[in-house]
């Protein structure tokens, strides 16, 4: 064999090895995309997916508009963001794991709610919320509990619902529950609470005195007017008020340190309004 064609024959190797190593690289399989496993462990909580028939009915329970501004804590998947966002309501999800907010952003694109479904990396703990109207959330009691003297901060009448878990002492308003049928197998019930507003303290009336002791959304009393003390009891629901002191319902809205609204006696009606003097 000359040296012309031995050459050749190298030349022609080499190419096919080149080849061989390019064709491997073209079939070498693209990176998958990050998915979350059930029971993953995560800074506060393990992920475990709300039902999607749960996030309608938590989403229901808060009679969510499009006049909302829905932040749910820990917001996993994003699956609880996507669906208020399809309500038409803005809606962010705050979440720990930049995996997940990675996911979330991913499934938002494929359901063509993109634009409008924000999420963000960040630590549930350490982040403002409170701008919210209603707050979405699947966390642990301990968890709830901890979080609760800033939700309770929040603007009264502010909704917060949570998969499966309670406030402690603070009684829910209302709950909700999937079923089987709907798709829902465990982690199915929903509660509601309402931010009350904060109405401990002395208030003065026009012609008498109120003292209040609150207890989250019940408070209790006295109410002094003409020489004479009468018990109170009475319950709020967001920024609205209602008790009653002997024979006579009172109703009304406090805004801060102030409270308007209509007091009713036999067979008659009129206004009342009181100015709190000091806090409890």
């Amino acid at each position: 064999m000359n040296a012309t064609r031995i050459a050749r024959l190298t030349l022609l190797a080499l190419c096919l090895s080149a080849f061989g190593l390019t064709g491997h690289a073209q079939d070498k399989p693209a990176a998958q995309e990050y998915q979350p496993e059930v029971g993953q462990s995560g800074k506060d909580v393990v992920w475990v997916p709300t039902p999607q028939a749960l996030v309608d009915k938590m989403l229901n329970l808060a009679r969510v508009t499009p006049r909302d501004y829905v932040i749910d804590l820990g917001s996993g998947d994003g699956r609880t963001v996507i669906t208020a966002v399809k309500r038409g309501a803005r809606a962010l999800g705050i979440e720990y794991n930049p995996d997940m907010v990675a996911l979330s952003q991913r499934n938002a694109a494929k359901e063509g709610v993109g634009d409008k479904a924000k999420f963000m990396k960040a630590d549930l703990f350490e982040t403002d919320f409170s701008q919210a109207t209603v707050i979405t959330m699947f966390l642990l009691p301990d968890i709830n509990i901890k979080l609760r003297p800033k939700i309770l901060d929040m603007k009264p009448g502010t909704r917060i619902v949570s998969n499966s878990f309670t406030m402690g002492e603070w009684q829910h308003e209302r709950s909700a529950k999937a079923t089987e049928k709907e798709g829902c197998q465990s982690y199915c019930t929903a509660y509601l609470w309402i931010v009350p507003a904060k109405v401990e303290g002395t208030w003065k009336l026009a012609d008498g005195e109120l003292k209040l002791k609150q207890d989250f959304q019940n408070f209790s009393g006295t109410l002094t007017a003409g020489g004479r003390q009468t018990a109170v009891k009475g319950r709020l629901y967001g920024d609205r008020i209602n008790f009653k002191a002997g024979d006579s319902q009172y109703t009304g809205r406090v805004n801060g340190d102030a409270i308007q609204g209509t007091v009713k006696s036999g067979g008659g009606a009129g206004e009342w309004s009181a100015t709190r003097t000091a806090k409890g």
